[in-house]
Order: structure tokens, then C-alpha cells, then sequence
């Protein structure tokens, strides 16, 4: 008897992957040309580059326009905020911030609590929380 169909479908490993240490950013303003690849050569400037990717629509798997990059070290992180954020990529400017582990769940269809502060911005009156 197989139980595999009964594991969880998240990602993460344990508890401890819910808090952001502070090595993973959040990067928008990416080109639809743009690959890993690309995002990778960018951050290495300001260190080691663990993981960088870009997130791909998944119907016509094209870039939506943002990714996340984990730098090896705290320090490196805050490096590539400090001298990456607002920094042009593909003849594009580039934002780079903290990532929040906040991310919407697809199963649920719940929410982030940035995309919530984000509607409260454009609708004011609409949104309630």
C-alpha cells in the first residue's frame, strides 16, 4: 500500500521555513526576456547567489514580471537591497526588496498580506480586511 498520495503538496520542509532569515528577496520590474540565468549574473556582483528564479506564467510560460533570488549570507542580502534595488536590468528598473512569506495559497485563493496593503492603496474605501 502506497501512501505517497497522502503527503503534503507544500513545498516547504518544516516549520522553520515560514520566517524569511533574510537572505531571500523579492525582485519585480523583470523583462519578459530576461532568464535565471540573467537574474543570477545581475546579483552575483554583490555575492553568492544560492537560487535565482523567475516566475513563469504557467498556461503561455512567459515571465510574469517579478522573481525571487536567495543570496548565501544575511549581509549579501542587504547588499543587494542597498545597491541593486532601482537598478536597471534589460533596459528595465529593477526593484529589489525583503521577501515577505506572506504568498497567496492557490488552493485556497487566500490573500497575502502585501496584496491586501496594496488594494487598501488603490481602493481605499473598498477593501476591508
Amino acid at each position: 500500500m502506497s501512501y505517497s498520495r497522502y503527503r503534503s503538496r507544500s513545498r516547504s520542509v518544516d516549520s522553520s521555513d515560514v520566517e524569511n532569515p533574510g537572505n531571500n528577496l523579492f525582485v519585480t520590474g523583470l523583462s519578459s526576456r530576461l532568464t535565471d540565468q540573467d537574474l543570477e549574473k545581475h546579483f552575483s556582483t554583490e555575492g553568492e547567489v544560492i537560487d535565482a528564479s523567475i516566475v513563469l506564467d504557467p498556461w503561455t510560460r512567459e515571465s510574469r514580471g517579478f522573481g525571487f533570488v536567495t543570496m548565501a549570507t544575511l549581509k549579501e542580502a542587504e547588499r543587494c537591497i542597498k545597491y541593486l534595488d532601482r537598478s536597471v536590468l534589460e533596459g528595465r528598473v529593477i526593484t529589489v526588496e525583503k521577501e515577505a512569506k506572506t504568498r497567496s495559497n492557490p488552493n485556497t485563493g487566500k490573500v497575502s498580506g502585501r496584496q491586501i496593503i496594496a488594494w487598501k492603496e488603490v481602493f481605499p474605501k473598498q477593501v476591508t480586511c
